[in-house]
């Protein structure tokens, strides 16, 4: 099986608060789509990488791959508005032969290399597979007014993570149904639960945050530091 990532990591960065990109915020002396681009430069189950960004990102992050030997980066794309329009900026560079398609958050740099081999190996089996952690907290559904209305049960819930990793095929069909009922995901599970199809959870580490806000990179150091 060919499995190429797309790397997203093209958001403004504004719950940040910086005017850099997240991706290029240095965690442990590192930037932090370094961290990222090395992880899946190690997964033996990922043939090629494909990185969307913003437009003045992309020379750093050709340059930071040239410099730390990134064979497998395949190409750099700009991203769209939305997250959906980015992942289909990356998805018209993938080779034709490509089977699975691993669709990775660039602001996830602690993705560990065993959980990418593993949740692609899941795909496989499954044809659909994403990462993914039992939520400890119980949750609320709220109105809006802040009161609540009901709580689900928390053995039923999951707090998605990526990489989410799906047959190219059946994605792409998934693409192409959203944009013909002009409808815009936030996640990419979402396609392929309207195609009718189940998606297979992997377990993956805690450890697998996403950088949002400032404290977020404090807890991505510890989280280092500790490794």
């Amino acid at each position: 099986m060919k499995t190429t990532a797309i790397i997203v990591g093209a958001g403004q960065s504004t719950r940040m608060g910086m005017t850099v990109s997240k991706q290029l915020i240095k965690l442990c002396g590192k930037e932090t789509i370094l961290h990222t681009l090395t992880a899946f430069q190690q997964a033996e189950t990922v043939s090629e990488i494909i990185v969307v960004c913003r437009k003045q990102d992309k020379a750093i992050i050709q340059s930071l791959a040239e410099t730390n030997n990134i064979t497998k980066l395949k190409a750099l794309t700009e991203g769209g508005n939305t997250r959906q329009q980015s992942v289909i900026n990356g998805l018209q560079l993938v080779d034709s032969d490509t089977d699975y398609i691993a669709i990775h958050d660039g602001a996830r740099p602690l993705v560990s290399v065993e959980k990418i081999n593993q949740v692609i190996r899941d795909a496989y089996q499954y044809g659909s597979a994403t990462l993914g952690v039992s939520v400890k907290d119980t949750i609320k559904i709220v109105d809006n007014n802040h009161f609540i209305q009901n709580t689900p049960d928390r053995s039923t819930l999951m707090a998605v993570h990526t990489p989410q990793v799906f047959e190219k095929i059946t994605y792409t069909l998934a693409v192409q149904k959203a944009l013909s009922e002009h409808k815009d995901y936030t996640d990419d599970c979402q396609l392929i639960e309207t195609m009718g199809k189940k998606v297979f959870i992997t377990t993956d580490f805690p450890t697998n945050i996403k950088l949002t806000t400032p404290e977020d990179i404090l807890i991505a150091e510890t989280f280092l530091n500790g490794q």
